[in-house]
């Protein structure tokens, strides 16, 4: 999935870098190297590559990071790949997108 990349301004992943205690949580769990941590501090490298799973904020130990998981076309490729089915995210009726 090198190179995949969302919906471009639209993901909902906050970063609260004075929170942050560079732990580097964040960096190991996302899926998509969306973090990076240097000088103790965690950065968002790229906001576009997040497909808003949510494992940052759920292993971020001081709740630095937000993000709406579950929500969205992200939310329907993950129930996509775990139930082994097409991924919908009911984008023809207004849905998502």
């Amino acid at each position: 999935m090198e190179g995949f990349r969302y919906l471009e301004n639209v993901v909902t992943l906050k970063l609260d870098q004075e929170a942050c205690v560079g732990c580097g949580m964040c960096e190991t769990v996302c899926p998509h190297g969306v973090f990076a941590v240097a000088d103790r501090k965690a950065a968002i490298t790229d906001r576009d590559l997040c497909m808003e799973c949510g494992a940052c904020a759920k292993n971020c130990p001081v709740q630095a990071i937000t993000v709406d998981a579950g929500v969205g076309c992200a939310s329907a490729i993950i129930k996509g790949w775990l139930t082994g089915s097409e991924p919908s995210c009911d984008c023809s009726s207004g849905g998502c997108c």
